[in-house]
């Protein structure tokens, strides 16, 4: 009560800040007359001026009210589009770096030119993520004439671009791209071997695009650089014929072998499941007679077989994903669109690969990941604009510190958004649909359905094509077209079946959108001026009676075939029509079939309708149903949130292991002598030698001196007789014994530097110091996910898994450091150097090198740098018994010499 109290005195934090941001609007309109008596050259010289006063101390918000006076008139010239005030208001809001809620049709796009060119002026590069290629590329074609025009130059980032390309798309002062693209190129800069490789600069400003769904959406998984690990690909061929064997539970208690739990996403197997599946596996030979699926010795089977019974239960053909070129491509359950070349991982895609009966591939191992969060925050300044955020406000505070302001719209909001309808099956449910689609063809009323799959929208489909009714289906399968399909989907009487959100980013125009027609007619060199304008002046006028025609009709109609788990998807789906004032309605059809509904309020809205005994056809129309039904979304909203929420806190450990980790590596390869790293690493593993058979404080009889001498044998190929010198030398304490052994060590690779070509020897201590260092954080990633698999079992011992989880994890990587320090130690102690006469005839290459591909997902292999030819390059022979220089463990011909 205070607080409303409080809210209807002052206003609530949105009201006062579009306050605030009104009077620096009113500022920049102020300016607007000067601006316009300026000359194009005037206008662009501005740029250069901006740049002066910034660079002489003059902040960015300082330069604001001028400098989106100078963007507008620009827009206004080259683009013929002069920014509204609530578009000013916008840009003030991302400048600022927060979250701009805008509807459908307010022109986002445009309202992005007025902070990235504000903050290109710094010069640090200002990125514009999208979620797409396709509108980073439409995007930055728009507005690269607006920006060139303004003397700034821009970059488009795109998937499966060559590195020279890449790296000057980067060095643009505005750069477009995909946050899948930025996130792999962020990952694979810390992967390379050499400065030049990489690609980004220091990451200053990002303005995020359609900012929910990259920052929550697509925020559930994260990035990972993969390669292909060893498996037996086999194995998942074998245990895809289990779960056609097994009966499914109907009630969680129910008989059958496996309960499938929609809510969790998850398939358990019961007590009769277990022994009726190690029977199956026992009989098709891969279990032992009388041996247990719970024993050490099969566990991958257990793995195996839970992958198989998900792909068999939880994932499903033209749902989940898609069958194309004999491969799986899995669809993106938020957008619907095709997700090429991502793959699911814990071996579930290669279960769903068995299951569709294509080509089974390896399982991955980890090189690199992230999240988005963590990638996100990363840069110094992030702002992002969308259609629907508010929903999503406690989230983009609490995990990014993003302000969420609602923008008001240009023109007031017309749109009807009608009560949803609820039917008892899906059959009554689609008849209802047809039926009211007909009514609208019949009006001359454009159609959009949503649907929340590609299953889904071809049902959808297939009853309009019996009802002889024409359309446009619009789902994964047709992402080509889909912008151009739903920019003219607002013509009189035009059906278009969407799955979700596809062709998101492209306005629906009233009456179709003439400007294609209008650009054709404009590039038509055959054409006379005058014949140009005359046919112009027509389309226009024919355009115009469309558009009337529509608005009369009620404007676009908006159709839900059912609700999608987040209210935000469905507020999306609505803002597609009453864009600018138009006129517009919406309903949702719903039907107690319907996932959202049979899992969380399907019971509840049943007995209500048995109660008012409904007969078959009719629909409960309420708002106590809808409320019902906004209830169930926000507990998915929730879980959804902790489930992100979670993933993020686990990955903040990891990000602080990725922080140091990538630190030291930049170092390393700013640094091409890493002499000093190398004797600092040898006198630190060596004294740990030392200490471990020696412990300071400790009592004479107990020094393991024997020990000591194989050990530095053996691993460093030191000869140190340390019990000789005790013997000699009675006085020796362990402090004098250490040092006798460092200056021994330091002498030993002394010569071998002294034999080699010393440029060559640098060359190979910094290609093995990254290469050990990148083996073994690849196996420390490795190490991690498996640590995290189980952490939650702690709970049971009233232990706090995110705190073990933690501990362990220090743990780890404090030793997977050590490991580094003393492989890198061991080899180079190790290694075999030729006389620098014998490599003359050699010609000399790189030591260390990763070549990586990357077609939409990243995968990355590695070349063989530590070939015998490799090192010979460089006056290096490792023995095949020895250490291999990779960092592995294994010996040299186990490893590296095996592959040579």
């Amino acid at each position: 009560m205070i607080s409303t109290l409080l809210k209807k005195v002052f206003g609530s934090r949105n009201e006062r800040l579009l306050k605030q941001y009104r009077q620096v609007a009113n500022r920049i309109n102020g300016m607007e007359d000067a601006m316009k008596a300026l000359s194009d050259e005037q206008l662009a010289a501005k740029t250069t001026e901006f740049k002066e006063r910034h660079a002489k101390g003059e902040s960015l918000d300082a330069l604001l009210p001028e400098a989106f006076a100078v963007c507008r008139e620009a827009s206004r010239r080259v683009l013929n589009m002069r920014h509204f005030d609530v578009q000013l208001i916008g840009g003030m809001v991302l400048h600022h770096g927060k979250i701009a809620e805008m509807r459908t049709g307010e022109g986002k796009t445009l309202v992005g030119t007025l902070p990235v060119y504000l903050n290109a002026i710094a010069g640090k590069g200002v990125h514009v993520i999208t979620v797409n290629d396709y509108l980073a590329s439409r995007d930055a074609g728009i507005m690269q004439k607006l920006y060139n025009f303004l003397g700034l130059s821009v970059g488009v980032n795109l998937s499966q671009m060559q590195h020279d390309h890449k790296k000057m798309a980067y060095a643009c002062d505005i750069t477009y791209g995909t946050n899948n693209e930025f996130g792999f190129d962020y990952l694979r800069d810390n992967m390379v071997f050499s400065l030049h490789e990489k690609v980004q600069r220091e990451l200053n400003f990002a303005v995020v695009d359609e900012v929910d769904s990259i920052l929550i959406d697509e925020a559930r998984t994260p990035l990972i650089i993969s390669g292909p690990a060893e498996d037996n690909v086999d194995m998942y061929r074998a245990m895809n014929a289990v779960p056609p064997l097994l009966k499914k539970q109907e009630a969680e208690d129910g008989e059958g072998d496996y309960w499938v739990d929609e809510k969790a996403h998850s398939v358990l197997l019961s007590e009769a499941g277990h022994e009726h599946a190690e029977a199956i596996l026992t009989q098709m030979g891969l279990l032992g007679e009388g041996d247990s699926l719970y024993s050490a010795a099969n566990i991958t089977l257990m793995h195996h077989l839970n992958a198989a019974l998900k792909a068999h239960a939880l994932f499903h053909l033209d749902q989940h994903y898609v069958v194309q070129d004999g491969e799986v491509v899995i669809v993106d359950e938020f957008t619907g669109r095709l997700m090429a070349g991502r793959r699911w991982s814990d071996g579930l895609h290669q279960a769903v690969e068995a299951k569709e009966g294509v080509q089974v591939n390896r399982e991955n191992q980890t090189l690199a990941s992230i999240t988005f969060q963590n990638y996100f925050r990363l840069y110094g300044k992030l702002a992002g604009m969308t259609g629907t955020a508010d929903t999503e406000a406690y989230e983009f505070q609490n995990i990014y510190a993003l302000e969420t302001v609602v923008i008001p719209t240009n023109r007031p909001m017309i749109r009807q958004d009608h009560q949803d309808k609820i039917y008892r099956s899906a059959r009554e449910k689609y008849n209802a649909i047809i039926s009211d689609i007909n009514d609208c063809v019949s009006r001359g009323q454009p159609v959009l359905v949503g649907t929340t799959s590609i299953e889904n929208s071809e049902l959808v489909s297939q009853l309009l094509a019996q009802a002889n009714i024409a359309h446009n289906v619009l789902n994964a399968k047709e992402h080509a077209r889909e912008a151009e399909i739903v920019v003219q989907a607002g013509r009189p009487g035009i059906v278009t079946v969407a799955t979700n959100m596809a062709g998101r980013g492209t306005d629906i125009v009233l009456g179709g959108n003439p400007e294609p027609e209008i650009k054709a007619i404009q590039s038509d060199d055959s054409l006379s001026d005058a014949e140009k304008d005359s046919r112009i002046a027509t389309i226009r006028a024919e355009w115009q009676v469309r558009h009337d025609a529509v608005l009369a009709a009620g404007g676009l109609y908006i159709i839900g075939t059912e609700r999608h788990e987040s209210r935000r998807i469905d507020n999306q789906l609505r803002g597609r029509s009453g864009r600018q004032g138009d006129a517009g309605a919406s309903r949702f059809y719903l039907s107690l079939e319907d996932p959202l509904l049979r899992i969380f309020a399907g019971d509840r809205v049943a007995m209500i309708m048995d109660k008012l005994k409904m007969p078959d056809g009719e629909a409960i129309e309420h708002p106590w149903v809808s409320r019902s039904i906004e209830n169930a979304q926000r507990k998915v909203e929730g879980r959804n949130f902790d489930i992100r929420k979670q993933l993020l806190e686990y990955d903040d450990v990891a990000n602080d292991q990725r922080k140091v980790i990538y630190q030291q590596r930049n170092e390393i390869l700013e640094d091409q002598d890493v002499a000093a790293i190398i004797t600092h690493m040898r006198e630190g593993v060596l004294s740990d030698v030392v200490d471990l058979h020696m412990p300071p404080d400790s009592m004479e009889e107990q020094w393991d001196l024997a020990g000591l001498e194989r050990t530095l044998e053996s691993e460093f190929q030191l000869h140190a007789p340390v019990a000789q010198w005790m013997q000699a030398e009675q006085t020796l304490d362990i402090p004098d014994i250490k040092q006798r052994i460092l200056d021994l060590a330091a002498a030993s690779y002394a010569e071998k530097v002294a034999l080699a070509n010393e440029e060559s020897m640098r060359q190979f201590e910094h290609g093995l110091v990254l290469q050990m260092l990148d083996n073994n954080w690849r196996e420390h990633l490795a190490a991690m996910d498996h640590l995290r698999q189980g952490i939650h079992l702690r709970g049971y011992a009233q232990k706090n898994p995110k705190q073990e989880y933690k501990r362990e994890a220090f743990e780890l990587f404090s030793d997977m450091l050590e490991r580094v320090k003393r492989g890198v130690v061991s080899v180079l102690m190790t290694v075999q150097v030729r006389s620098e006469e014998d490599m003359e005839a050699v010609a000399p290459h790189e030591v260390a090198g990763m070549e990586m591909h990357h077609d939409d997902a990243p995968s990355a292999t590695e070349g063989n740098p530590f070939s015998p030819e490799a090192l010979a390059s460089q006056g290096l022979r490792v023995g095949r018994n020895d250490p291999c220089p990779c960092g592995s463990g294994q010996r040299y011909k186990q490893c590296h010499g095996k592959l040579a």
